[in-house]
């Protein structure tokens, strides 16, 4: 496992923090002909940390995780031993990627999901910021050629922040994105309606405004909200999927927070099952997290997948985006190489 700096291209605020730059974590796994890679990008919100999953990933090799060879062997290491969500997904998709390529089927094919499209429709991201610092800001980043924009809100400038946004693009249809800002169900009300009056406003859906710890508060907001609410921080790697359908219209699954393909798949299934919309996200990641997100885009209605686009040196080149559009690229896991550490 080696650590990767990842310089941003621009400071990447939400509502709890602000970064300037990124460490994730990739693993490398071989043996029989065949490789595979995986990406683990921490989350505070989660007390992930770089070091944490380090010396996670080091008591794992005490415990014998460097013998195992096969999927269902390490399935049961990880669940004896509960590492973090972000370690977890590293390790399955670098052992899911090395299977897949020792029967030579696709990852999509051997998930037994359908192959993703040939380009995927991704939102792109607008950090918090001074309104005055929009307009450059979408210039500087072409943002008008994505067809889907997500913006980050916090309470005390959201209102401004959509505003701005709408003045430079109007009518970009958009993901509000709260990152668990407010605490009150009322307060957001307000906010909603200030908004909602905003001229050339035009919302697909809004994520997580409230901590996950109000349900009773999410109850209250589903019916009341003029847009779908959606869950991100309210699932991770389990749900009680009643509850969250009385709670959310959607939900975002993440495969860092799923902590594996197989889980992250399970939570897209029991998603719609529950008769809920599906989306797909990522945290600020290198080309080889999104494109194993890629891998699973088909069972989302709405996908997230901008964290390469966030970094200032991508290393892997695995995903080419144009016109707001994502391709996965072939990939021989055997010489795969970052261009820097």
């Amino acid at each position: 496992m080696a650590a990767h700096e990842l310089p941003l291209r621009y400071t990447w605020k939400i509502s709890r923090n602000a970064s300037v730059v990124k460490t994730n974590l990739v693993v490398r796994v071989g043996g029989s002909g065949a490789t595979g890679w995986g990406e683990a990008a921490p989350n505070v919100r989660y007390g992930e940390t770089p070091e944490k999953l380090t010396t996670e990933f080091e008591a794992l090799l005490r415990v014998g995780l460097g013998e195992i060879t096969r999927l269902h062997e390490l399935e049961e290491l990880l669940a004896a031993f509960g590492p973090s969500h972000a370690l977890r997904f590293a390790l399955e998709s670098a052992f899911v990627h090395r299977e897949a390529a020792l029967v030579g089927q696709s990852v999509s094919g051997w998930l037994g999901v359908p192959a993703p499209g040939s380009q995927v429709p991704t939102a792109f991201t607008l950090p918090i910021m001074e309104p005055g610092e929009v307009a450059g800001f979408v210039a500087a980043q072409q943002m008008s050629r994505f067809s889907l924009l997500k913006i980050k809100v916090n309470q005390e400038g959201g209102y401004d922040l959509l505003r701005a946004l709408t003045q430079v693009l109007p009518g970009r249809e958009l993901i509000i994105d709260g990152n668990e800002a407010w605490t009150d169900a009322d307060a957001l009300l307000g906010f909603l309606e200030k908004a909602r009056a905003l001229p050339g406003l035009r919302v697909r859906l809004l994520e997580q405004p409230m901590p996950a710890s109000c349900p009773t508060d999410y109850r209250y907001l589903r019916s009341r909200s003029p847009w779908p609410v959606f869950a991100d921080e309210s699932v991770t790697d389990k749900a009680d999927f009643r509850d969250i359908a009385q709670q959310f219209h959607g939900v975002n699954m993440k495969l860092m927070k799923a902590g594996g393909y197989l889980n992250g798949i399970r939570i897209l299934q029991q998603t719609r099952a529950h008769g809920l919309q599906t989306m797909l996200g990522c945290m600020v990641e290198t080309s080889l997290g999104i494109w194993s997100a890629l891998q699973i885009s088909h069972l989302a209605d709405v996908c997230d997948l901008d964290g390469l686009l966030i970094l200032r040196d991508e290393p892997f080149g695995l995903v080419r985006e144009q016109h707001g559009l994502l391709t996965a690229l072939p990939v021989c896991w055997n010489h795969l190489r970052p261009v820097v550490s």
